[in-house]
């Protein structure tokens, strides 16, 4: 292609933070950039489509951030999971005109210095935005953690918090293909009535309007839980190892509601995890990047026959990241959010 120059509108981080993020930690800056791949690099240039709005990137913002991955650095562009369409490349595993996910950068244009962790979109007959929810990072982690981790049983009982979410809603609904009782909690009643009637769970409930989160437990699940798929951690995971039964696993997935390191909270019931021989294992999506295949056939196939939905929560323009980012912590979001900064 031609090398030309073109506006390159971007989300910068504009520093480190202490509690919640605010819109006001990001930064909508106008800019240029040039298309154009520098000879020899091996990278890619590409023009994003959409990108994923994701709680892990929280922990980011943090200047200690001890965990898997960097934290972002001041003054810089956002970075997270994103579709995007290669403009030009000097990789041979790409060329111009494919579609990708992967890294990116919360930008309309990204040149990607490494992209061997960029993903060939090989089927566009589902929509490109899947490809951060469903067919993405939070599809392979519901994936991998309810069956690698949990290892199910038909007829167990599960239960899942931020069922909603882009992950727990694809969760519950694996766990309901695989013959077990499913029920699981959300912020408002809105997305309670979407967890039973479109979702298929079994049962579900605000944990807001919740003052004995032990009684709302026991009452959806008299017998107790076989499986936790824990996303909030906090007051909920202490009331459920309350209510696990005898060998049960607790795949711990994220801990939303921890993630303010000035205010965490506690687990008191730890104990029950001895007395009643429960296994609790951390996971990320990356220890499973072999089953990606698999996964995708799989939910594909699902998807196609109905078996499953997906509900994504779309903003458009990249102007709206930093609001639809923040709102993901008050619960804002019904699904998955997504980022449209350009249909194609």
């Amino acid at each position: 292609m031609e090398e030309e120059e073109v506006s390159n509108n971007q989300i910068v981080f504009r520093g480190f933070i202490v509690g919640p993020p605010k819109e006001t930690d990001m930064e909508f800056k106008v800019g240029k950039t040039r298309l154009k791949v520098p000879e020899g690099s091996g990278a890619v240039l590409v023009k994003n489509l959409y990108l994923s709005c994701d709680p892990y990137m929280r922990g980011r913002m943090r200047e200690y951030y001890n965990s898997y991955i960097p934290p972002f650095v001041p003054g810089s562009v956002i970075e997270g999971f994103g579709v995007a369409k290669v403009l030009a490349s000097d990789h041979p595993s790409f060329k111009s005109g494919d579609f990708v996910s992967g890294l990116t950068g919360w930008e309309e244009y990204s040149l990607i210095q490494k992209p061997d962790q960029l993903r060939k979109i090989q089927s566009e007959d589902l929509p490109l935005s899947y490809h951060v929810g469903l067919l993405g990072m939070p599809g392979l982690t519901a994936y991998a953690g309810f069956y690698e981790v949990c290892s199910p049983k038909k007829g167990e009982y599960v239960f899942v918090s931020a069922a909603s979410g882009a992950v727990g809603q694809l969760v519950g609904q694996l766990a309901k293909l695989h013959g077990c009782y499913v029920v699981g909690s959300a912020g408002t009643n809105q997305k309670v009535d979407l967890l039973k009637n479109k979702l298929g769970f079994d049962e579900a409930f605000n944990y807001k309007e919740e003052p004995d989160l032990d009684a709302a437990l026991k009452r959806c699940f008299p017998e107790g839980i076989d499986i936790y798929f824990d996303n909030v951690g906090g007051a909920m995971l202490d009331a459920v190892l309350l209510n696990m039964r005898t060998h049960g696993r607790i795949a711990v997935c994220g801990m939303v509601s921890q993630h303010d390191i000035s205010d965490t909270t506690g687990i008191h019931n730890l104990f029950m995890t001895v007395m009643r021989r429960v296994r609790v294992q951390g996971f990320l999506q990356s220890d499973y990047l072999h089953l990606y295949p698999q996964f995708l056939d799989k939910v594909i196939d699902y998807y196609k026959q109905g078996k499953i939905v997906y509900i994504e929560d779309m903003n458009e323009g990249l102007e709206s990241a930093p609001s639809a980012f923040v709102g993901l912590f008050s619960g804002k979001n019904v699904g998955k959010q997504v980022i449209c900064v350009s249909p194609k």
